[in-house]
């Protein structure tokens, strides 16, 4: 009796010290990849994507396998698995009808690793969702909108939609900048104004290639775009490195070109109407009131 009370007592040992052992492991690896991700990212500048999921993979086998040892050590334990080997058959396939929407996920995390549609902190537009994305699981993606909210999409249908990432292979981005101006105002002026405010703005960049500039491409054209209803359309063309700095630009721009149009006397037009009364029919008592042919009222 005291040979099989210490078998169990050393068995329940090691059971414990093999699932401590798979804890404590676990939690190292999971830390040192946490300081590899933050010292990739902040001082290698290195995508921290696969750090990320790869921490995850690495984190989830070493408590499987370590856990799978611990209770194959025991020798109730591993009756009980081998009694249960009869049916694995049928729970392997149950299990798959079960989890069939997971290992979807799973598998579309690994394709999103390997052909990178998008990374960690790229920015995307998912059908009329905006935002960066904050982290890939193995089960979703995380996506952080900008006003800090989370939207979480599963891998698969992420996987499946048409992203529009703004941050995929070159990160420069250029910004429309879109004014109208009256018909009656000053074409050149208004195209030299844009181009200086644009110029003279810090997060303007550059783009041109060496061909480009041998050429004498212009850095900031400004294009008529169109004869609107009641303004003349311009464009002009701005680089910035990124689009957080092109949004940025894009909103001083518009406020700085509007106090140079109203210091230069360039108006920016808005909607209005122009309505002809034909002659009317003579009347027996004429009205002072009745109003003559040509005449004209404007409604703004």
């Amino acid at each position: 009796m005291d040979q099989e009370l210490l078998a169990k007592v050393e068995y329940i040992g090691i059971f414990l010290g093999i699932v401590i052992g798979t804890i404590v492991l676990g939690t190292i690896v999971n830390r040192i990849f946490v300081r590899l991700i933050r010292r990739s990212t902040s001082e290698l500048k290195n995508d921290p994507t696969n750090y990320k999921f790869l921490r995850r993979v690495v984190v989830t086998i070493i408590y499987i396998v370590g856990f799978s040892v611990a209770l194959y050590n025991m020798p109730s334990m591993r009756a009980l698995a081998n009694s249960l080997l009869a049916g694995a058959g049928i729970l392997a396939v149950a299990a798959g009808f079960a989890s069939q929407h997971a290992l979807g996920n799973i598998i579309s995390g690994l394709f999103i690793i390997i052909f990178r549609p998008f990374r960690v902190n790229d920015r995307l537009k998912v059908r009329e969702l905006n935002g960066v994305v904050e982290d890939i699981t193995l089960r979703h993606t995380v996506i952080r909108d900008f006003e800090n909210r989370r939207i979480i999409i599963p891998n698969s249908i992420i996987s499946e939609e048409i992203i529009v990432n703004a941050d995929f292979s070159d990160e420069k981005i250029c910004k429309w900048i879109d004014i109208g101006i009256s018909y009656d105002s000053d074409i050149a002026l208004a195209r030299k104004i844009i181009k200086e405010e644009v110029l003279k703005h810090p997060l303007n960049i550059d783009p041109r290639t060496p061909e480009q500039l041998e050429k004498g491409t212009e850095l900031v054209p400004v294009r008529v775009l169109s004869l609107g209803e009641f303004s003349v359309n311009l464009r002009a063309w701005a680089w910035a490195n990124n689009s957080a700095d092109a949004f940025n630009m894009g909103c001083d721009l518009l406020e700085s070109i509007k106090n140079r149009f109203d210091r230069e006397g360039i108006e920016i037009p808005f909607p209005y109407r122009t309505l002809v009364y034909k002659e009317k029919k003579a009347t027996a008592t004429p009205t002072p009131t009745d109003i003559s042919k040509n005449d004209r009222l404007e409604i703004y």
